[in-house]
């Protein structure tokens, strides 16, 4: 065994480690967040994302009680409705757009009758959610009378979603 004698030598014979890699993200324990991160999630441009997937059933089996909206049906559902309407703006690949779905179908079912519920998959209908300025999802819009009366950023309790309805019942417009 050879004889170390000072401690930068010991010190050469520990492995060192490998320099950075910036292909990598930043560690999640950083307690700064990146410019792509709202309430704690990571929250990826739109304009990121190139993949397209097909609509992924979120209710499990069930009759979803959210309606699939689409650019095409978009001013009949939404802008010409009498009936005030919330619309779910997300994405496929979106985590946590699915617990914000989850919500939103709860949300559905308690509000049937007096107000429509929607969701549109912003990557399949861009010119809708640019029109809105929808940089990131999961975003919740309330119209009433074909205007935008709330919105709703990020993944937040449910009592965010219900205080912007009730807001939007209220008012007068």
């Amino acid at each position: 065994m050879a004889n170390v004698s000072s401690s930068s030598s010991l010190y050469s014979l520990l492995p060192q480690p490998s320099p950075p890699n910036h292909r990598h993200f930043a560690p999640r324990s950083s307690s700064f967040a990146s410019p792509h991160q709202i309430n704690g999630f990571s929250s990826l441009s739109l304009r990121q994302s190139k993949k397209s997937s097909p609509l992924r059933v979120l209710s499990m089996g069930r009759q979803s009680k959210a309606t699939v909206v689409s650019g095409q049906s978009w001013n009949t559902s939404v802008l010409d409705s009498k009936t005030p309407v919330l619309v779910e703006f997300y994405a496929s690949w979106c985590g946590p757009c699915q617990m914000v779905h989850r919500v939103i179908e709860e949300i559905a079912g308690e509000y049937a009758g007096k107000v429509k519920c929607f969701v549109l998959n912003a990557d399949q209908d861009p010119r809708i959610a640019e029109e809105y300025d929808i940089k990131a999802v999961p975003i919740v819009l309330v119209f009433k009378n074909g205007e935008k009366c709330e919105s709703v950023i990020g993944t937040m309790p449910k009592e965010f979603y219900v205080a912007a309805i009730e807001r939007t019942l209220a008012s007068s417009s």
